[in-house]
């Protein structure tokens, strides 16, 4: 379930916004949604994980928090973002 280094090197590599870039808020959305996808699939087979469930509602939370901050912030970086993680349809 855990990110592994070379998985997050490779998200960071594409969603960072210059060369030296690993923290913006564009990377840490991106990271969120893998995890959050990776934890979902988890869920679908371990229903009564309820202590996964809870870090799951945290990070959509955070996930949640940093999209709203970014759509205060740049509308343009967020629709951006959102259309190349595919979050709202």
């Amino acid at each position: 379930m855990a990110l592994t280094k070379e998985k997050k090197t490779e998200i960071v590599n594409e969603f960072r916004r210059d060369e030296h870039d690993t923290g913006s808020v564009e990377v840490q959305v991106a990271i969120l949604t893998n995890e959050i996808n990776a934890l979902t699939e988890h869920l679908k087979v371990h229903s009564h994980d309820y202590h996964s469930r809870r870090g799951l509602l945290k990070k959509v939370g955070q996930r949640k928090s940093l999209l709203n901050y970014l759509a205060k912030k740049d509308v343009k970086r967020y629709r951006e973002l959102i259309s190349k993680l595919g979050l709202r349809k």
